[in-house]
């Protein structure tokens, strides 16, 4: 669009507006013009007087003066004969002087050639997602976009679009990890076949890698996520190492980030299909194991001539162990440092985690908290009830309380897991509400709480 090419030729938006008055309404007064643009009088004579000096804008010599202007395309015409009659002075002015410059190199130079980290600040998105392009033509190997909550937005607006495609086409590994949401599913479309992209829930970051050398990292993003982002800033990186350090933290990311296909469901199908993955204990299983088959662990400093009575006897102890370890027991998968109870708090967390999600419509959290509740009574899991004393608290009453025996699978852990999960989605880390969870009054109706405190601002 016309305004925009002006907007990349270093005019501002007052500018521009002008322009696009002006070029269609000529002989205006600056007040009038100031009126269009919903601006003062002075802000118009300071954007007419540019405009004048730039040779687009001229004015009359009545009182009060009135203004006209080349139309758009005009304007850009001008501008770009303007530019190329400066550069080719510049040229002849270099060619000039090159004749008598001393050729030794200076010290920007040898820094450069020593590969010595480079930094630069890059203001509005435009310069941005400009070095964004140069990164894509660029790229080797690989290529990396952060794009947090609606940075393919602000991609697919850009012209960094089609050479980010174009580098996947050619080969170049292309990865886009992402915030998806609702609004913004459709301009994932716009991405060639060949970019791999996934979903990490809490990433808020925006930024860019290429290869093992060049780096962008947001410092500041524009709060309208469709306005311009005439606000934002970003830093750019050129060293190796600090490349590398971004890479390792990426492919963290990376691992624990959602497929596309499974994260575009939750918007689609409304529902979580996400792998769950579980802790299964801590510590260290080796020696778990060597405690479970009565090995000490310890092997003989010097080779020692074999003994077939030792061998043997060592053997049937092992054997002895194992046979003991298969008889079925849950006991048995605790003395090996594997945690079921973990693992079931995990899965009921998960479960929690999905009924908030189907749940997230509900704007009144004791509408959520409502539903929660009837949820929870009509699966057979138990009683919630609502407590005041000494502060607002949701009370957890299970069918099937707790049982201290190894052997019993702990599926209240399931159970306390699923209200854990729900709650702490509704109201996250760094939300209004702070989830704390208290033990109860040990009866079947008030085995624990979970109190819902307000943060109170520093």
């Amino acid at each position: 669009m016309w305004d925009q090419l002006l907007l990349e030729a270093g005019l501002t938006e007052r500018e521009v507006r002008s322009i696009m008055v002006l070029g269609t309404n000529p002989k205006m007064k600056a007040s009038e013009l100031a009126k269009e643009l919903d601006t003062t009088r002075l802000d118009a004579y300071n954007s007419l007087s540019r405009l004048q000096e730039m040779g687009i804008v001229t004015a009359t010599a009545d009182r009060p003066m009135q203004f006209s202007s080349l139309r758009v395309d005009e304007a850009v015409r001008h501008i770009i004969d303007t530019r190329r009659e400066q550069l080719d002075r510049l040229q002849e002015g270099f060619d000039a002087l090159n004749e008598t410059v001393d050729e030794s190199p200076s010290f920007e130079a040898i820094r450069r050639e020593r590969d010595e980290p480079r930094f630069a600040v890059l203001k509005e998105r435009v310069h941005i997602y400009k070095r964004l392009t140069r990164m894509a033509e660029e790229a080797e190997e690989r290529l990396v976009l952060l794009l947090g909550r609606f940075g393919i937005l602000h991609l697919c607006r850009s012209e960094a679009l089609e050479a980010v495609n174009t580098a996947a086409v050619r080969g170049v590994v292309v990865q886009v990890i992402t915030q998806m949401e609702p609004r913004t599913l459709r301009f994932y479309e716009q991405l060639d076949p060949n970019i791999e992209i996934r979903h990490a829930d809490e990433l808020d970051s925006n930024g860019f890698l290429q290869d093992h050398a060049y780096v962008i990292q947001f410092l500041h993003l524009e709060e309208n996520p469709v306005g311009r982002g005439k606000e934002d800033a970003a830093l750019v990186i050129e060293s190796e190492p600090f490349a590398t350090s971004q890479e390792n933290l990426i492919d963290a990311i990376w691992e624990e980030a959602i497929p596309f296909d499974l994260a575009v469901a939750r918007f689609t199908e409304n529902r979580i299909n996400d792998p769950l993955r579980l802790t299964i204990g801590e510590g260290s299983f080796l020696e778990s194991l060597h405690e479970a088959l009565g090995f000490d662990g310890a092997l003989p400093e010097e080779d020692t001539p074999f003994d077939p009575e030792a061998f043997f006897a060592a053997g049937d102890t092992v054997n002895q162990a194992r046979q003991k370890l298969s008889d079925g027991r849950l006991s048995n998968l605790k003395v090996l440092g594997i945690d079921i109870g973990r693992m079931l708090r995990q899965v009921g967390n998960r479960v929690g985690h999905e009924l908030a999600f189907s749940l997230r419509s509900i704007e009144n959290d004791i509408e959520f908290l409502d539903e929660m509740m009837d949820w929870w009574e009509h699966a057979g899991l138990g009683t919630l009830l609502y407590g005041i004393d000494p502060d607002f608290h949701v009370q957890v009453g299970l069918h099937h309380p707790p049982v201290v025996d190894d052997d019993v699978l702990p599926m209240w852990e399931m159970d306390d897991g699923i209200i854990e999960g729900a709650l702490m989605t509704r109201f996250p880390l760094g939300s209004d509400i702070e989830v704390r969870r208290r033990e109860g009054a040990g009866t079947p109706d008030d085995l624990w709480q979970y109190h819902l405190l307000t943060r109170v601002a520093a």
